[in-house]
């Protein structure tokens, strides 16, 4: 039988419950993030800021040129924190199926929900007329048989947006879908894909599974997979942590190699302590991330290294190779042993 996914995704969510709290702001370019002299950057901004250019990541001093009369706030999370649990516990009243993916978006499993007829447009319909009756945000909504394709029809409309895709139009839509779109698809991939002419899922369908498993991998199989609209990824109630980490954006950017070593030690020391909240899980490797003073970030991995002062050093030589700039943001983290990794190690040979 064929499930039924929402994915429900509020609409500039910190933006607003800001503008909920205070009307004034609804119409003024408003962005949420950290000061430009203290090298922050933008968490969200409402629409009218949209409009400017601006958006989520964007340095804070960028957003500010872009528009010298933006409203910038530092943000206040507590109150974030009970609008998402508010939200959640409508969530809650539809299915107990519901995967929170952050504060401000979840999916939910409606599939053997009775209510409204077991019809999942209505139950969509239902979530975002009590979002915002009862917290007072709109949220966006998107309906369809499996979590890829919900996720991209609740941002097909945005905002205060419904998209539902039944199990009829899953080839039509998929078809004429940009490969960017797809669960995976970073700039890296994309590049390789377009180097093949492939641009939409219609003409990856045209590719054998052979190919694309020669071409990118055991990744391959995916690609082959969402071209085709499948994806029986369930909905889990429990979050599972995949990584733990530690980074710093630094107040001046930091111009040699020997600067960037001297600042692994505290960052060791925070990944630590971290990792002793978290009860010290299994480690599959280590990582550091490097973000350069042009904004271009590197991100280099090791398998199975433990954490240790002397193999970040190592990571970080490796990784500031690659560019040889400045250094804006340095970090350093864990990757954890997953279940799946798990099962893996697992199967009989």
């Amino acid at each position: 039988m064929s499930r039924k996914i929402l994915h429900a995704d509020c609409d500039c969510f910190y933006a607003a419950v800001e503008m909920r709290d205070n009307p004034a702001l609804r119409e003024v370019p408003l962005a949420i993030g950290g000061s430009a002299e203290g090298r922050g950057v933008i968490a969200t901004c409402n629409y009218p800021a949209r409009a400017y250019g601006i958006h989520s990541a964007m340095p804070t001093a960028r957003a500010l040129r872009l528009c010298p009369h933006l409203t910038l706030l530092r943000g206040d999370f507590d109150r974030y924190r009970e609008a998402s649990r508010q939200i959640s516990a409508i969530f809650h009243e539809l299915t107990p199926l519901v995967e929170p993916l952050s504060l401000d978006e979840a999916f939910l499993d409606v599939t053997d929900v009775t209510r409204f007829s077991g019809s999942a447009t209505w139950m969509a319909r239902w979530l975002k007329e009590e979002c915002l009756k009862r917290v007072g945000i709109t949220v966006s909504v998107g309906a369809a048989p499996s979590k890829f394709l919900a996720k991209i029809a609740s941002d097909w409309e945005k905002p205060d947006g419904l998209t539902v895709i039944s199990p009829s139009q899953v080839n039509g839509f998929v078809r004429q879908l940009p490969v960017t779109k797809l669960h995976g698809v970073g700039p890296a991939t994309a590049k390789r894909l377009q180097a093949l002419d492939i641009d939409t899922c219609n003409d990856l369908q045209r590719i054998p599974l052979d190919r694309l498993l020669q071409e990118f991998g055991k990744f391959g199989r995916r690609l082959f997979e969402l071209a085709r609209g499948i994806d029986d990824r369930p909905v889990r109630t429990e979050r599972e942590r995949k990584s733990v980490s530690a980074e710093t954006t630094f107040a001046s950017d930091l111009p040699e190699l020997s600067l960037c070593y001297a600042e692994l030690a505290p960052l060791c020391e925070r990944l630590d302590a971290r990792l002793a909240r978290h009860g010290h899980p299994p480690i599959a490797g280590t990582f550091v991330k490097v973000r350069f003073d042009d904004f271009s970030l590197t991100t280099l991995d090791s398998r199975g290294g433990s954490p240790t002062l002397e193999n970040f050093t190592a990571l970080l030589e490796q990784a500031w190779a690659r560019r040889t700039r400045p250094v804006r943001l340095l970090g350093v983290g864990v990757r954890l042993v997953t279940d799946d990794a798990r099962r893996q190690l697992r199967l009989p040979f």
